[in-house]
């Protein structure tokens, strides 16, 4: 009986992401609305410090249509394990996104990371994966993300975090890039 809140604590600390704590009990507005709204219904409107973003161009590559499946389950909670609109964590929500344009992935993190080839951060281009170990001491990846826009020097990636679900944040943000550990290309 008394290993059960070890395995709790041990499920908990293996999950994808970073739960960060916040003394705002606010719920927090999606950052990113998606392009295909026709499978997400209602999508939260962003404050006026949010920015909507949508890939817009005239011609579609493969990278753009998968991230715009990628960005329709903006807002999706964390669930550990998940790959559907009720909750996903980031390995789920990348093997969605690519199965459904025809590009297979492993289900895990740590298994998509053997996958595709490595580039350097100056040559990320959309699509790309990040991978990350987001736990003190970690030894071995244990969360990916999925670039979006490279604009300004500036690299930005969807993801799901334990806090914030499915989300678009910065490889300029502190925590991320002391985190990251390389980029992948798989297309």
């Amino acid at each position: 009986m008394r290993i059960l809140p070890y395995f709790f604590i041990i499920c908990f600390l293996a999950s994808c992401g970073v739960k960060k704590t916040s003394t705002s009990d606010k719920e927090r507005k999606i950052s990113v609305a998606a392009a295909n709204n026709a499978r997400t219904g209602n999508v939260a409107q962003p404050t006026r410090t949010e920015e909507r973003r949508v890939i817009t161009s005239s011609t579609h590559t493969k990278a753009d249509e998968i991230i715009n499946t990628a960005l329709s389950f903006s807002g999706t909670r964390y669930k550990f394990g998940g790959t559907t609109k009720k909750g996903m964590d980031c390995s789920g929500l990348l093997y969605i996104s690519f199965g459904e344009h025809d590009v297979q992935l492993p289900r895990t993190s740590i298994h998509m990371a053997e996958e595709g080839h490595r580039v350097t951060v100056k040559n990320v281009e959309k699509g790309d994966l990040l991978f990350f170990k987001t736990s003190r001491g970690s030894k071995r990846i244990n969360h990916v993300g999925m670039v979006v826009g490279t604009d300004n020097n500036e690299i930005t990636f969807i993801h799901a975090s334990t806090s914030r679900g499915v989300t678009v944040s910065s490889l300029r943000d502190g925590f991320w890039n002391q985190a990251f550990v390389k980029a992948t290309r798989i297309l």
